[in-house]
């Protein structure tokens, strides 16, 4: 019953808002540093493979998040 005590519940809304935060961003970075839109490219012209690429980086970077933020 410990999960259901207010502080508990604060901390797990502040490490997910914080964890979307440092998804974004990472998102952000990696569309700047590419040579192309990467939005456009997904969105617009619906390229598949980088789609799959893109995804395969979010994915990453949630997992190394999330140890971040579990501390482990």
């Amino acid at each position: 019953m410990e999960y259901l005590k207010p502080a508990a519940l604060f901390g797990s809304l502040i490490y997910s808002v914080l964890g979307i935060v440092m998804m974004v961003v990472a998102f952000v970075v990696i569309d700047k540093i590419t040579p192309y839109d990467l939005w456009k490219q997904l969105i617009e012209e619906r390229n598949q493979p980088l789609a799959t690429v893109v995804a395969a980086f979010a994915i990453a970077i949630a997992i190394i998040i999330a140890a971040a933020i579990h501390g482990g």
